[in-house]
């Protein structure tokens, strides 16, 4: 949960420039996938899109909420939708991350926010099943596979350290699951792990290695809806191949794991990671990593590549500038080296105030240096970060540029291509940050669809080059503009481009330092002029202050 100047460009989107740069885009050679260079759009499930044409509400959840803290509509057949409609694979996206899709708890509550259903997917009630308001497994099986079959990774989000809040329809879990009290006050590592994130949100034991029964209400429910015996059946052979005591930690791990093993999910976003045992995500990882070798094995047509399973870490304030070594006042904790693949970076909302040669420089010396091998997610806004970089969205040009350009996994936080609003009226906390997608902006809205355009035209650049998210960053000059270039050379993949920003419009040179030979054909990706480098610069001629060179 607790996740999160180009001064304005000079745009002016032609349509015939937009067709030709489309047009590269779609012949651009295919490249292998590199999780480090990854363009993740983040999406909330119930927010996003009505597949239904229907706003139904499932489970009775018909209580007046406070504003955008109901179920508003979106789930898994909207995603599809949009899926089908080339949406993603427009906009350059190779990873999609959604919010948790586990049945949620039938109630709601009040904790001085407004009556809240949990839309958000972070209140668990039964992790072996959908919600239904947010779709069914067919749905789920069908999202994953098309979107595989676009080149498009799904990461679910996972949580293991709570359950969701407790009310008149959704009774407490057992002493020997979960704990209700005290509430985190955040000060150790004891007092942030055993402990409640909040009132009322019970923290599930993942320090216990003491066998547990089921829930009775669980038991109960699975009773009712025809499934118990296939449940304990399955979990009786979980639990004998792997050895694991019955303890709660390893019964949501399966869980968990079985969405992998079902589905062929690419990877895991871990929420709340560092409010449990850093151990727990390792053994989320094994078992993650076993079920989506076996599905594999299971479903050979469907395989992407030997891309091993993903996880990337929700550690609460990780910053890059801390390297590996994450800070508690009484320890420290290596999260790389328990499961993780990629922390999610809080810094780099701050860090993108910085001038484009410091910010780029530096993330490069972290990346290559004491983080080799691993990476980090950064951001410009999120679920539940109420001081994104650009609140009033008064820089979403700005906003695309450092952020798909900077090296790290970038994240689209849904309508941050569209400038959806983060600052709504009437909501409270952060339900101002999760209003339902502005489809209608981009429909009918030139400025938006502006916006959108320039999203669009980096994006897919990051997409086609392996070096932009991973690749060595150099300087190349900051004579009449900002010049780079990004050398990406691993695993038989050679990439290589060159950036200029804060350009002059009209005619311009690019000088492209050792990054392209002496009468190489290139292209600018974002004009989709083509022109041939000679004395080591490429002349381009476009109305644009910013050009993105790639060899042709």
């Amino acid at each position: 949960m607790k996740g999160i100047k180009i001064g304005l460009l000079a745009l002016l989107i032609f349509a015939s420039s937009c067709k030709s740069t489309e047009t590269a885009q779609k012949s651009s050679s295919k490249k292998p996938f590199v999780w480090e260079a990854a363009n993740v759009y983040f999406l909330l499930t119930d927010r996003f899109y009505d597949g239904n044409a229907s706003k139904t509400i499932y489970l009775d959840r018909n209580k007046e909420t406070g504003k955008l803290r109901g179920f508003e509509g979106g789930n898994l057949k909207g995603v599809i939708k949009k899926m089908k409609e080339g949406y993603f694979e427009d906009l350059g996206i190779n990873a999609i991350w959604m919010t948790p899709l586990v049945e949620q708890i039938h109630e709601g509550t009040d904790e001085g926010t407004g009556f809240s259903y949990g839309f958000h997917g972070y209140w668990a009630k039964d992790w072996t099943r959908l919600d239904p308001n947010f779709g069914t497994e067919a749905d789920l099986a069908e999202l994953v596979k098309l979107a595989h079959s676009k080149g498009i990774r799904i990461i679910l989000d996972g949580v293991v350290n709570h359950t969701g809040p407790v009310t008149p329809k959704d009774p407490v879990w057992p002493d020997d699951w979960v704990r209700t009290s005290p509430q985190c006050v955040y000060q150790t590592y004891e007092n942030t792990i055993s402990c409640t994130l909040v009132k009322n949100l019970p923290d599930v034991k993942t320090e216990s290695e003491a066998n547990v029964s089921l829930p009775p209400a669980l038991v109960e429910k699975w009773k009712k809806e025809g499934r118990y015996e296939s449940e304990i059946a399955s979990l009786d052979k979980f639990f004998k191949e792997t050895g694991y005591p019955r303890a709660p930690k390893y019964y949501i791990i399966k869980w968990l794991a079985d969405y992998v093993l079902k589905y062929g999910i690419d990877g895991y976003r871990a929420d709340t990671a560092k409010h449990t045992e850093e151990d727990v995500w390792m053994a989320l990882k094994n078992s993650c990593s076993s079920a989506f070798e076996q599905w594999k094995k299971q479903n050979p047509k469907d395989v992407l590549d030997e891309n091993p399973f993903y996880m990337i870490g929700e550690v609460y304030n990780y910053s890059i500038h801390d390297g590996r070594q994450f800070k508690f006042s009484d320890k420290t904790v290596d999260y790389f080296a328990n499961g993780f693949d990629n922390l999610i970076n809080f810094s780099f909302k701050g860090d993108a105030n910085k001038p484009y040669e410091e910010l780029f420089s530096q993330y490069n010396n972290y990346l290559q240096n004491q983080l080799k091998g691993k990476s980090v997610l950064n951001y410009v806004s999120s679920h539940d970060d109420g001081g994104p970089f650009d609140k009033q969205r008064k820089k979403p040009y700005e906003s695309a540029t450092k952020l798909l350009l900077c090296p790290g996994i970038a994240q689209i936080y849904y309508g941050d291509e569209t400038a959806r609003p983060l600052d709504i009226p009437g909501t409270q906390g952060d339900a101002t940050l999760r209003s339902f997608m502005n489809w209608n902006d981009l429909k009918e809205n030139k400025a938006t669809q502006d916006i959108y355009a320039h999203w669009k035209k980096l994006a897919n650049f990051r997409k086609n080059h392996t070096a932009v998210g991973a690749g060595v960053h150099q300087k190349i000059s900051s004579k009449n503009g900002y010049f780079f270039k990004r050398t990406y050379q691993k695993n038989n993949i050679k990439d290589v481009v060159v950036v200029g920003l804060d350009l002059s419009e009209g005619s311009k040179e690019i000088p492209v330092d050792s990054a392209f030979a002496e009468g190489t054909k290139v292209r600018d990706r974002y004009s989709g002029q083509t022109t041939v480098i000679k004395n080591g610069v490429a002349v381009i001629d476009s109305n644009f202050k910013i050009v993105l060179l790639e060899a042709l």
